[in-house]
């Protein structure tokens, strides 16, 4: 594969016909310049960032750049307030959470709709499983809203939206980039892109290829991305985007330890997960469309459509579980604009469709070899149906309010094939109604003040119904969907241009939260993690964002989130554990697992000499509770992190790139990077020692 990724980027350099400086961070400043005029499209509708409601983050391809591994989700982030991203194994596996949203789930991310240059990624029950289409290398941009968005984009977006931008092809005929990453633990990352524009047509073709041994015993992990997109302008009032994607991943899961294993060797693996070999492989290929059509100065149209195909296999240390996947799904939006220039209105209709087929066996795991015989073999059917309204109103030039209003209907359906004594067929099922409503108000060009209230819908997803705790097979009908409203108000702007500042608080209440628990007395399904619907929360938090670039060398970015989130149980919920005697209970007034009080994550970058860079970042989370239960002893301690990296642009004749080295976790600091509600302890994830990495990047 490595010989693959040099032959593509030879070719891009043999069929170079002109120059192309290097994007250097002073071109990509001029992005920011005025924040507030940046168009967005995660609201579904075309819009400045000033007149957009919600508590919105845009990371640009300045901070892009500085990433040291460009593989998880977890880099481009970090710069994001009120965002949670727990790295599981040192690679491309993650939780992702924004403002609590998500934080209880085993796998994949929940709550959070998650968008690639207009195709979703999430399943029609909001499940969206990774982000392994996602070749961070290729990104141009992303586009985060925090809050309650239901009323958009349905029960995936209950805790906020990420809008996922790649790059487009440049504007000459053919050019093309290629980037190779070596460093600690075996990691390998190259990457080749070529792309450009060709008449009508605007083109962009990427391939990748990953490995990398991980920190820890048994976190082995490869992969390999191939992802193209093309748009097709035949006239100005019509574009065209044609997607495709294949994606393959391995890891190994060293699974968590408990807290005296951590003591000893932060490194092993669970006594489990080796004997056991366990571990996770995808194998995807989607393709889709993504269209707009302006029919005049007061209607047009967006539109998608695509089918994805997973093979899926997760190897426990109790069975291995098989799935093969087929999502096809669509969406068309109709917009009107009408009105003057004092007042102007923006309605959008339209409706998402989303189906999904599941056909998962599961046979026992005999120590690394696949048992004979069938545990379960059943078919899952489901659909998503919404139809949503948005209304947007333009008061002359500093007074903005959207309003939007939404309806899910969610169909799950199960077909047992084995139909041995039982047959657990069955169907579940959700809906809601949601709403929201926000303004803006700009008093002077600089000032953009901020606020809504919205309502979230989490209806139960793929991974928390097929895992039945009442047997092998069928759903878990013990479930209904959580519910929230939340609020915001903010502030953001700019002084003199050199500081821009986002400054938002946020309320939100929960009902119906999921939790996790395991069965004590089945021997064979005791290691499997299982959900019940119990719990209720407060939750009220403070984001701020700054970016300060006071000379032009030098670049300072801060980040905080304060987050206040407690339990509101009028009755205690019992933690079931392994071990019975225990009784540990998530009561009202106790602080939510994996969420500390307080993040900081600062960077600071200086232009030393032209075109050379040096940067220093540093990253601290305070203490958070392993469970509901808030038991000190088993507290995951605060830690602070430092990262420093140096890049240096270059320019040789007709080639032009980008050579960077970076070290993570420069202490060499001892901490546990990601912790979960596990009722046998094996709660703690280490996360990574220091690290290096050095990076070539070629640009023709």
């Amino acid at each position: 594969m490595k010989k693959l990724i040099l032959l593509i980027v030879l070719l891009v350099f043999a069929s170079s016909n002109g120059f192309s400086q290097f994007e250097t961070l002073d071109s990509a400043k001029k992005e920011y310049k005025y924040p507030l005029e940046i168009l967005i499209t995660a609201p579904r509708l075309t819009m400045p960032l000033k007149e957009n409601s919600f508590a919105t983050s845009i990371v640009g391809y300045d901070f892009l750049t500085t990433m040291p591994r460009t593989i998880a989700v977890d880099e481009p982030l970090k710069l994001v307030p009120g965002v949670k991203v727990d790295n599981q194994a040192n690679g491309e596996r993650i939780h992702l959470s924004i403002r609590g949203q998500g934080i209880l789930t085993e796998r994949g991310i929940r709550g959070i709709k998650i968008l690639l240059d207009g195709i979703p990624v999430n399943d029609p029950t909001g499940f969206a499983p990774d982000f392994f289409d996602v070749d961070w290398a290729t990104v141009e941009r992303v586009e985060v809203m925090r809050g309650p968005g239901a009323s958009l984009y349905g029960g995936s977006s209950s805790g906020g939206v990420l809008n996922i931008i790649t790059k487009n092809g440049g504007i000459r005929p053919l050019s093309g980039t290629g980037s190779i990453i070596y460093g600690s633990n075996n990691f390998f990352k190259g990457n080749g892109q070529f792309g450009g524009q060709v008449k009508d047509v605007n083109y962009n073709l990427s391939y990748s290829k990953e490995y990398g041994d991980g920190y820890r015993d048994h976190t082995h992990f490869w992969g390999n991305n191939i992802y193209g997109k093309a748009t097709y302008n035949p006239c100005p009032h019509i574009s065209l985007t044609p997607v495709i994607s294949y994606s393959e991943k391995y890891h190994e899961n060293p699974e968590g330890i408990n807290l005296q294993q951590y003591q000893q060797d932060p490194k092993q693996a669970n006594p489990d997960a080796v004997p056991f070999n366990e571990y996770l492989e995808t194998n995807r290929i989607y393709g889709g469309l993504v269209g707009s059509m302006n029919i005049n100065e007061m209607h047009d149209l967006n539109f998608n459509i695509y089918t994805k195909k997973t093979l899926f296999t997760e190897a426990n240390n109790r069975t291995y579980n098989d799935r093969n996947i087929v999502t096809p799904g669509a969406s068309l939006q109709y917009n009107i604009h009408i009105g003057g220039k004092k007042l102007k209105n923006h309605v959008s209709v339209g409706t998402d469709l989303q189906w999904q087929t599941i056909v998962e066996k599961r046979v026992q795991n005999l120590r690394q070899l696949r048992g004979t015989d069938l545990l379960s073999n059943q078919k899952i059917e489901q659909r998503g149906l919404s139809a949503f309204l948005i209304d947007r109103v333009d008061i002359g030039d500093k007074f903005n309010v959207m309003a939007s209003v939404r309806y899910d209907d969610i169909r799950n359906s199960l077909s047992d094939r084995m139909k041995t004594l039982y047959d657990y067929s069955g169907e579940a099922n959700f809906n809601k109604t949601t709403a929201r409503i926000g303004f803006t108000y700009t008093p002077v060009p600089n000032v953009n003040i901020y606020a809504n209230v919205g309502q979230g819908f989490l209806p139960p997803a793929t991974e928390e119904l097929a895992q039945n705790p009442d047997n092998f097979g069928g759903f878990n009908t013990h479930l209904v969907s959580a519910t929230s409203v939340g609020e915001d108000i903010g502030v953001r702007g700019t002084i003199k241009d050199i500081f821009y500042y986002d400054l938002g608080g946020f309320y939100l209440t929960t009902k119906n939260d999921f939790d996790r628990y395991r069965l004590v007395n089945d021997p064979l399904r005791s290691q499997e993690t299982f959900y019940k619907t119990e719990g209720s929360s407060r939750r009220f938090g403070i984001e701020f964002y700054g970016k300060l670039t006071p000379v032009k060398p030098l670049m300072i970015q801060v980040a905080y989130t304060y987050s206040n989130f407690k339990y509101t149980n009028e009755v205690p919920s019992r933690i079931v554990m392994d071990d019975t005697s225990i009784y540990k209970y998530a009561s009202d007034g106790n602080w939510l697992p994996n969420s500390p009080q307080h993040q900081i994550y600062a960077d600071v970058q200086y232009e030393i000499l032209p075109h050379l860079y040096v940067g220093l970042s540093s990253e601290t989370l305070s203490k958070s509770y392993i469970d509901g239960a808030n038991v000190e002893s088993e507290a995951v301690e605060g830690y602070t992190l430092f990262n420093g990296r140096i890049m240096y642009d270059w320019c040789l004749k007709k080639i032009a790139g980008q050579l960077s080295f970076s070290v993570t976790n420069l202490g060499d600091k001892k901490y546990v990077a990601f912790s979960e509600p596990d009722p046998g302890g094996n709660a703690y994830q280490p996360g990574a020692g220091r690290q290096f990495f050095g990076c070539l990047k070629i640009n023709l």
